[in-house]
């Protein structure tokens, strides 16, 4: 059941939600679901039946896809306040790409029943102009993604994401394992293995069990 703060949640969230009729804006709250997912679980996959939309209440979402060779790439992540439409193939006929979603940190989100959404784009116009949008952005950031991978060379990935990860934690430290960073930045367990003892060497970083932490920041970002 939902709860008065959830409520809010939605009309604050959903921009359309004030061109929505009294009778569009009933429908969406009654078939809206909250689902609450612990780290590490898997929340949507290539195989898994529509979601629909999903907004996030807390905590974070992890996009990913899997290559034919099994190498996971990470694409994009979404916290507190984002909007998940890739996870609503079955309502946008246009989005055919599989991804899969992981609770990067415990999570809560709101789920708005694919029947909803499908109705909501089919007959409002501006329900459907903002998913098309927003389908429109999250392929900019998969395309963005992929043009690291091709055409950057990983030294710059691997210190930009450490940057980037310690600016977004708020922390000098990166809890995660070589493995865990290899998902993040589409690559193989052993070359970030391999890159962190170069940088550790050149006192950049310092390597401890399933942490990294950065120890000359000025010198890791000349390499950007």
């Amino acid at each position: 059941m939902l709860n008065e703060k959830d409520y809010e949640f939605i009309y604050h969230t959903l921009p359309f939600w004030n061109n929505l009729s009294k009778e569009e804006q009933e429908d969406v709250l009654s078939h809206t679901t909250k689902l609450n997912f612990s780290k590490g679980s898997l929340i949507h996959s290539a195989h898994s039946e529509c979601m629909g939309m999903l907004l996030i209440q807390s905590g974070t979402i992890r996009v990913s896809i899997l290559s034919e060779e099994g190498r996971e790439v990470t694409l994009y992540r979404m916290e507190h306040g984002d909007i998940c439409i890739l996870s609503a193939s079955c309502v946008l006929s246009t989005i055919d790409f599989e991804v899969s979603m992981e609770a990067a940190a415990d999570c809560s989100v709101l789920q708005i029943a694919p029947a909803t959404l499908s109705k909501l784009t089919k007959h409002n116009v501006y329900a459907e102009l903002f998913t098309y949008k927003l389908a429109t952005e999250r392929f900019s950031d998969v395309m963005w993604t992929m043009q690291q991978i091709l055409f950057t060379s990983f030294d710059k990935r691997l210190a930009a994401f450490l940057l980037d990860e310690t600016l977004r934690i708020g922390e000098p430290s990166v809890s995660m394992t070589h493995e865990q960073i290899a998902k993040e930045l589409g690559s193989a367990r052993e070359v970030v293995s391999r890159m962190l003892k170069y940088f550790a060497k050149e006192g950049l970083v310092v390597l401890s069990r399933g942490s990294v932490s950065i120890a000359d920041r000025k010198k890791l970002q000349a390499l950007l």
